[in-house]
């Protein structure tokens, strides 16, 4: 295993993906958080049965822009990782800040659905260690990154800061725009 892959296999203190209650459902409609993004990112809509299972329906997966037509062939991503979060300052965060975060319907940047396989290679790594394979996407997603830690005020590490400045430099006229959170 390379040096690099083992250090980020090494636990994170106190971290456990537990700390963030995720996947509820907060208006009480029968769909839980993946499945509201779901619905709301599909380009053709699914139909939602009983227990809000979801048929049909198609999906852009940006990661890698795939056309995705079957809802467990994707994963809701958090753009910012719970573990990247949990080191970013959501440590020191309530729990219902926490859960807040994990299931953050306000901002369409914040959950996004992809392709599991996309979701799986990133896993908790930040824009130093993982970008999109769709090269095309890196300015959006680097401005989507910013966004969730700005809005989030989650902290950088210096190499996170440099591989985001290094990105942000070969995307002329990109702009970031965010709410912060409540």
């Amino acid at each position: 295993m390379p040096l690099g892959h083992a250090i980020a296999t090494l636990p994170r203190a106190g971290y456990t993906r537990s700390s963030f209650r995720h996947w509820t459902d907060a208006d009480r409609d029968g769909c839980n958080t993946r499945a509201e993004v779901l619905i709301a990112e599909a380009i053709e809509p699914p139909t939602v049965g009983a227990r809000c299972a979801l048929t049909g329906g198609v999906w852009w997966s940006m990661y890698d822009e795939q056309r995705v037509t079957a809802a467990s062939a994707l994963d809701v991503d958090h753009m910012v990782p719970l573990a990247e979060a949990w080191d970013s300052g959501a440590s020191g965060w309530t729990a219902a800040r926490r859960q807040a975060y994990a299931n953050d319907l306000d901002d369409e940047r914040s959950l996004i659905a992809v392709t599991a396989k996309t979701n799986r290679s990133k896993a908790d790594q930040d824009p130093a260690q993982w970008m999109p394979p769709a090269a095309a996407q890196h300015c959006v997603y680097v401005a989507d990154w910013t966004a969730t830690k700005l809005r989030w005020q989650l902290t950088l590490d210096d190499t996170e800061r440099q591989a985001l400045a290094t990105t942000a430099a070969r995307c002329p006229g990109a702009t970031v725009t965010y709410q912060p959170a409540p």
